[in-house]
């Protein structure tokens, strides 16, 4: 690196979007070979970690937690609700809310999960601690990142005079 590259408010290797994008993708790589014979993409596999936390929940409590829109999330739900993990139905309570439960088979595959985090920390080659602090340190950005979506999207107030 040199003088310009630090001049540069530009430079790619220094933007924080291009440097979550690649980690995004270069962990989601990691977890694919691990998802594979459990049958689960990585989005499918935040779907099960929420319902294996939360069942049962609606969609729409899901979709909140989940921080997924509702048509991006129901694809989502019919695919693991035809390999029979998940089940949709009316809450008993309230006919317009649409319950997600795991099946007998979708909690007998958390068992098969656990295994997971173990082996992404060994082949990340990372120690727990940094991880975590990475954990922190994202959290902290996605809770930015929604505080300045939020303000954009407010209406601005005018001042009366």
């Amino acid at each position: 690196m040199d003088e310009r590259d630090i001049a540069d408010p530009l430079a790619l290797e220094h933007q924080v979007c291009f440097a979550l994008s690649v980690a995004a993708r270069g962990v989601v790589a990691v977890y694919r070979p691990l998802l594979e014979p459990l049958g689960l993409t990585h989005p499918q596999y935040l779907v099960m970690l929420a319902l294996w936390q939360h069942a049962p929940l609606s969609v729409k409590d899901l979709s909140r937690l989940l921080q997924l829109d509702p048509g991006t999330l129901s694809p989502l739900l019919k695919r693991l609700e035809a390999v029979g993990y998940v089940r949709r139905g009316r809450d008993g309570r309230d006919e317009r809310v649409l319950a997600v439960t795991l099946t007998a088979e979708g909690r007998a595959l958390r068992a098969e999960a656990e295994k997971i985090p173990p082996a992404i920390v060994e082949r990340l080659g990372m120690e727990v601690a940094e991880l975590m602090d990475l954990h922190q340190s994202l959290t902290r950005v996605i809770g930015a990142a929604q505080t300045a979506i939020a303000r954009a999207d407010a209406p601005e107030e005018t001042s009366a005079g």
